[in-house]
């Protein structure tokens, strides 16, 4: 009988994003019979066991950066360069017994830098392959492909051609060697769409670490009361159990499975959300409406809302001039997302590997 492989995921715990786009990875390779283990933190790691409760997990400490209240987030990991390097090697170091204890034959990780291993297969998932940066973006790059090239692949989640979401994230510079395009990464899936009557004018989606994930979810809050508009507001919050509650014209709950975000969604007109990949994969994927609020001093998500902008596809503003009565208004002159059609990339390269 030959050897059932057993996979170790393990995706990045700076906001949910990173978690949430291994969903369908999981399910593939659960799908294919295979033994899939799940090594994560915080939010992330509560997400995931929501979704997978008889998976097997371990609790994986990633580099505990915050994002700063004000200011750049590009200088802020500048600063922590050593905190991270850091939490590289201990990471790498800690993958070692991992691999040993649970017997893993493949790691598939997502924007960790540190697991790869020379005794077994690695992939690294990143639509990041280009830092974007006001300065030293070259060096950046450099240093993101030497960590990227210790693995047997790199798997970019999105289309090769013209019809891409990232941009210059993962077009503009050399390709790491071995990187393939496995398609659009999301938790949701097309053609489930009988729940889609509109129960919702608007839905906040809150996400990203702390401090500005209660930043966000405040500044929306108060300017949703005052709209009057029937909304509802997902909080992000993946460690505490689900709770809703009613505040004027708002509906407000901690977090929701993917099923039940997927029928949500489809039941609002408008998105208003961080300009993260993952999200802007998933509503992609549901050819949704969005307002995005890119996280102060992010500069991938802000990079991303402005393409967006100029491509006619979504509104956004910066969170420091948020006014949503007025970006609910600016929002009808933009087309939307248009679904994407799946090639079945991510199952080809799966079935390869």
């Amino acid at each position: 009988m030959p050897h059932k492989q057993r996979i170790l995921i393990a995706p990045l715990d700076w906001g949910l994003g990173h978690a949430s786009r291994c969903i369908p990875i999981i399910r593939l390779l659960l799908k294919k019979e295979l033994d899939v283990i799940i090594a994560a933190d915080g939010r992330p790691l509560e997400l995931l066991k929501a979704e997978f409760p008889d998976l097997e997990f371990i609790s994986f400490k990633s580099y505990s950066i915050n994002y700063p209240e004000n200011g750049s987030m590009i200088w802020k990991m500048i600063t922590s360069m050593p905190k991270i390097f850091t939490g590289i090697y201990k990471e790498h170091r800690a993958l070692k017994r991992i691999i040993k204890d649970k017997k893993i034959d493949i790691v598939i990780s997502d924007n960790r830098f540190g697991l790869w291993n020379k005794g077994i297969k690695t992939v690294f998932i990143t639509h990041q392959l280009m830092i974007k940066s006001p300065f030293g973006e070259g060096l950046l790059h450099k240093i993101n492909l030497f960590f990227i090239n210790k693995y047997n692949e790199c798997w970019i989640p999105d289309e090769e051609g013209a019809t891409n979401l990232s941009g210059d994230l993962s077009h503009k510079y050399s390709l790491p060697k071995k990187a393939y395009f496995v398609g659009t990464l999301s938790r949701f899936t097309k053609g489930n769409e009988e729940n889609s009557k509109v129960n919702y004018e608007i839905m906040a989606i809150i996400s990203g670490p702390e401090p500005q994930r209660t930043i966000f979810e405040t500044l929306i809050t108060e300017q949703l009361l005052k709209t009057n508009l029937r909304a509802i507001i997902v909080c992000g919050k993946t460690d505490d159990k689900i709770k809703k509650d009613t505040k004027g014209n708002l509906e407000i709950v901690n977090h929701l499975r993917a099923d039940e975000m997927q029928v949500t969604i489809l039941q609002s007109k408008i998105i208003i959300a961080r300009s993260g990949y993952s999200t802007v994969m998933d509503l992609s994927t549901l050819g949704k409406k969005a307002v995005f609020v890119p996280t102060p001093g992010q500069t991938e998500q802000e990079y991303l809302a402005e393409i967006l902008m100029q491509k006619k596809i979504s509104y956004y503003q910066k969170q420091s001039e948020l006014n949503l009565e007025e970006a609910i208004i600016k929002s009808i002159e933009y087309k939307g997302f248009e679904t994407l059609q799946s090639n079945n990339a991510l199952e080809k390269r799966i079935d390869t590997f």
